[in-house]
């Protein structure tokens, strides 16, 4: 790319943060409705951005505090969706072709910029866990500072295997720096998928669920042109967690697939535990049996693969709990950075407290969960984890980010009910009189779900 722009190609965080920001005003802001739900949404996505420039340039504690306020908000607009009851319709400022063009160049400029930059150190480390998982070998006391999750090994090294980097038997030294090279371009291909998987996810939640695929085209746009997006592109682990639960909002008919898909994203990263709560309870009882066996064939499965890296039982064990960083979990613990590096750890407890006290309440109020709810509530849920994760809390934006799009761009969704329970919903509103059924096998014109 230099080769084609030379010296033209690099633009600053800073500068991408200004021009996405006319970019995102020009095709989103609704100038006819100043003070519209929409606008209000797009102000608040693009709020969070400067607390993400502070921190990276190293102005750690202007940057957490601008990045809290902005969470904390972000978690009022969540948690106050309910109120919103009328959802009129909102175009964009650009038709679905034009749409559709810049979702593919935006895509195409995002990946350009993931394939230049360095694949993050815990990309790197899934490929290679995955080689060692191909070849079966021992994995114990390779990984010091760095977790590589099982999920991520496990894609790294399907992703490994197809590009080439995976190899059997000895090797030379040259074919070694051949396969290191290897690595980092599967590193980079991991990057890649993760990131499509979200955009296709989001273009399919709209044209499936919402029922109207430019809904599903502004979300994936949008997530691509939001600045936070462009600064953590490399992360895999920020976004391939988030792209899971994306799927698994869109099979949310199939309990047993969902349950897969949310089992693999656990397997990822801890924050993914706390939705299990509040998926059982939009399944009920019958179908959340299902989804909970899904979830143990996952499990099971993931806790399998390390027994391909490992000589012994021993080295099984030491695998199993070195994958993950425990020492977030704890109230004490020596964290390199963050907000809550600067004070007490005893501090963190009653911001604990009262985000177990919101887990509950969204898990079992209203008893009677639509799709409404599980988008709201999950995206709710996550966001709650910014406020007392030790590691730069705040910062990890791609979390939630597709789900606060769902929230932002959705129509009402009240019709939508876990599998066995849409005659319940539909027998009556929340007042008491005669609701009409919409639960059609395919999803109607989106228009008339705009009230």
């Amino acid at each position: 790319m230099n080769s084609l722009l030379p010296g033209g190609y690099q633009v600053s965080q800073a500068t991408w943060f200004y021009l996405s920001l006319l970019l995102i005003v020009a095709v989103f802001f609704r100038f006819n409705r100043v003070w519209s739900l929409r606008n209000l949404d797009l102000a608040l996505l693009l709020s969070m951005t400067p607390g993400l420039l502070l921190v990276n340039q190293q102005h750690l504690w202007w940057g957490y505090v601008w990045l809290f306020v902005g969470t904390f908000l972000l978690l009022v607009r969540l948690l106050t969706d309910g109120w919103f009851q009328r959802r009129p319709i909102l175009e964009q400022n650009l038709n679905i072709a034009g749409m559709a063009f810049l979702c593919v160049t935006s895509f195409a400029f995002l990946m350009t910029r993931a394939v230049t930059k360095p694949p993050s150190y815990r990309a790197d480390e899934s490929v290679r866990r995955g080689k060692q998982m191909l070849n079966r070998e021992d994995a114990t006391g390779t990984v010091e500072d760095v977790q590589a999750s099982p999920t991520s090994s496990i894609v790294g090294g399907i992703v490994g295997a197809f590009s080439g980097a995976v190899t059997t038997g000895d090797v030379t030294t040259a074919e070694s720096e051949d396969n290191r090279w290897g690595e980092i371009a599967a590193a980079r291909a991991m990057v890649m998928l993760a990131h499509f998987a979200v955009v296709a996810g989001l273009i399919l939640v709209g044209r499936q669920l919402f029922g109207e695929i430019h809904l599903g085209l502004a979300m994936a746009t949008l997530y691509l042109l939001l600045p936070c997006t462009s600064i953590d592109v490399s992360k895999v682990d920020h976004v391939l967690p988030a792209a899971l639960i994306v799927w698994a909002v869109l099979a949310y008919r199939k309990p047993t697939a969902a349950g897969a898909l949310m089992g693999l994203a656990c397997g990822t990263l801890f924050f993914p535990v706390f939705l299990l709560p509040l998926w059982f309870a939009f399944y009920g009882r019958r179908n959340g049996l299902r989804f909970g066996a899904a979830l143990v064939v996952v499990a099971v499965i993931l806790i399998g693969s390390f027994t391909l890296t490992s000589a012994d039982w021993q080295s099984f064990w030491e695998q199993i709990f070195g994958s993950f960083d425990w020492s977030m979990l704890g109230i004490q613990g020596n964290w390199p950075g963050g907000f809550w590096a600067r004070y007490d750890p005893s501090y963190r407890i009653p911001v604990i407290v009262g985000f177990l006290i919101l887990a509950i309440v969204l898990t079992i109020w209203p008893r009677k969960k639509n799709l409404e709810h599980l988008i709201t509530h999950s995206a709710a849920i996550i966001v709650g984890t910014q406020f007392w994760h030790p590691l730069q809390g705040g910062v990890y934006l791609l979390w939630y980010l597709p789900l606060m799009l769902m929230v932002v761009f959705r129509p009402r969704l009240a019709h939508l009910a876990a599998p066995g329970m849409e005659t319940t919903l539909a027998a009556t509103r929340s007042n008491g009189t005669p609701a009409r059924s919409e639960f059609a096998a395919t999803i109607p014109t989106g228009r008339t779900l705009f009230r």
